[in-house]
């Protein structure tokens, strides 16, 4: 054998009850498990490498069912944001942008719509177009693995544009046609951003035919949908009946309660999935242990101020008319792209800028319209935001129920980004499993490992099995737990010494080794 983790307390992703084993590695995969106790005449595995594993836990990787890397892992081989955190396996594509299936005028329109998430791009070499091709690039060797969604918006970007309207017929068929090459070449399903333009201004009709072809290609469709606030509950609904109706598994994205008017709720939101769950229909959702939103700050905007464009955005809040229109549907009315909710300028904080110049900003809050304004031209769109919205009690409910999964939605970008972004797998098992004691840590392995592989159709990742790949994780349940705060949210975590990638170490005694054994994983035909 190549490897042997000696006396590991082994918590397998089932959600059953740990054992003490020894487990050997070989290929790159996991070739046998010896239980302490095994009858008599089965021996212990030997190997080239031992590793004492006495006291540490040993689970499969964790699956980060919502990530924004999609240019971070090509940016930085390094990526210890997530493989310190025990994460060998990231969904991209996320949130209905992202960077294929494009043509050299959508691939430069959603570098600017999303340079917030991702940064400019100006440091990568965009050689590839279609899905494949972006998978293609990541097959040459990257951190940890990937697979990856359609983005919805970025469809409708290539083959409508900016235009808050109806596509044609036409129109619709060439959507259907790049979501069909796109599942065709590996992707796994389809994500929407339903309060980012331009694929908020797709309407149910046109996203039941798209999710028709994810459906057919066994797929599903992960929605950030159209309310996280006032209508939370009825946006919800919504994506439960167009999945339903389009025969389409659903994967809610980042599912959170969040603002003043959804304290409390989380029972109402499990009690409409539980409905939908028991008549039948496929559903799982993700969410990250903490309360604080993070996203764009012109993704508050309503919706109407963003239609043709980036540069039209601009030369919206240029006007002075135009950007007072704007301040009254933001304070006063309640903006879509501020789910529906007057913005509290008080809840919202500066995490990262574009300009340099604008770096004094960041960690300050907005204190008002004219403010944003300013950041919002001079930044060129590109200053990122935490929101202060969210609930406690509404996040340990919603983790703790049957089809949950964790998605660490980190935004990497920004002087001070979301703690989340490099502490969110840690933090669910210092902090709610061993502290606040909310989940067993075999049910919150469960659900970071072989719930998100069911989901993604993955049959040989997400437990610890004989045959299954090593993607695996050596933690210590007594000191385990999230470095990164809001003061210093790049600290790495900590009781995480070892981390293997298909049977190779990329966190090796606490420290990131040079393996590049990340691929893509595609949808399995």
């Amino acid at each position: 054998m190549d490897l042997v983790f000696r006396d590991a307390e082994v918590v397998d992703g089932t959600g059953g009850a740990s054992y003490r084993a020894d487990v050997a590695i070989d290929g790159g995969r996991i070739a046998a498990i010896v239980k302490e106790g095994a009858a008599a005449g089965c021996q212990r595995p030997t190997a080239r490498r031992a590793v004492d594993a006495e006291g540490l836990v040993l689970s499969p990787g964790f699956i980060d069912m919502h990530a924004h890397s999609d240019l971070a892992l090509l940016r930085d081989p390094d990526h210890s944001a997530k493989a310190a955190q025990g994460v060998t396996l990231e969904v991209l594509g996320q949130d209905g942008l992202s960077y294929a299936p494009v043509d050299d005028r959508t691939l430069a329109e959603v570098r600017r719509a999303i340079t917030g998430w991702n940064g400019s791009g100006d440091d990568i070499d965009f050689d590839w177009r279609t899905v494949g091709e972006y998978l293609d690039r990541l097959d040459r060797g990257v951190a940890v693995n990937a697979a990856y969604l359609v983005p919805q918006g970025t469809v409708r970007m290539y083959a409508v544009g900016w235009d808050d309207r109806p596509a044609t017929e036409s129109e619709l068929d060439h959507m259907r046609r790049l979501v069909a090459e796109g599942m065709e070449q590996g992707a796994v399903g389809m994500s929407s951003g339903l309060t980012y333009t331009p694929g908020m201004y797709a309407k149910d009709a046109e996203l039941t035919e798209l999710c028709r072809v994810v459906a057919g290609y066994g797929g599903y469709y992960c929605p950030h949908h159209r309310s996280y606030g006032a209508g939370a509950l009825e946006a919800y609904e919504e994506m439960v009946r167009l999945t339903r109706d389009a025969g389409c598994a659903l994967h809610l994205a980042h599912a959170t309660m969040n603002f003043g008017v959804n304290e409390g709720r989380a029972p109402e939101l499990l009690a409409l999935l539980d409905e939908a769950l028991d008549a039948g229909s496929d559903i799982s959702l993700d969410t990250y242990p903490y309360t604080p939103g993070c996203t764009t700050l012109v993704a508050v905007l309503p919706s109407w101020a963003s239609e043709g464009g980036p540069e039209a955005v601009l030369a919206r809040l240029r006007d002075d008319g135009t950007a007072e229109r704007i301040r009254h549907h933001l304070e006063v009315i309640g903006s879509d792209g501020c789910h529906g909710v007057p913005v509290d300028w008080d809840t919202i904080e500066i995490s990262g800028v574009s300009e340099a110049t604008l770096t004094d900003w960041v960690g300050r809050r907005v204190d008002g319209w004219a403010t944003a304004r300013r950041l919002l031209l001079e930044d060129r769109l590109g200053t990122t935001i935490l929101q202060h919205v969210g609930h406690e009690e509404n996040v340990r409910t919603i983790m703790r129920h049957r089809v949950h999964t964790g998605g660490s939605d980190g935004i990497l970008q920004g002087l001070k980004p979301h703690p989340r972004a490099y502490g969110t797998f840690p933090q669910y098992l210092g902090r709610y499993v061993r502290e606040l004691g909310v989940l067993t840590l075999e049910d919150c392995v469960a659900h970071l490992t072989s719930r998100p592989a069911a989901r993604l159709g993955l049959t040989d990742r997400g437990l610890v099995r004989e045959g299954h790949r090593a993607d695996l994780v050596l933690f210590d349940p007594e000191t385990v737990g999230a470095g990164a705060t809001y003061a210093s949210p790049r600290t790495l975590p900590t009781g995480i010494p070892h981390v293997l990638v298909d049977g190779e170490f990329v966190m090796e005694d606490g420290r990131r080794t040079s393996a590049l054994a990340g691929r893509s994983v595609r949808r399995a035909r």
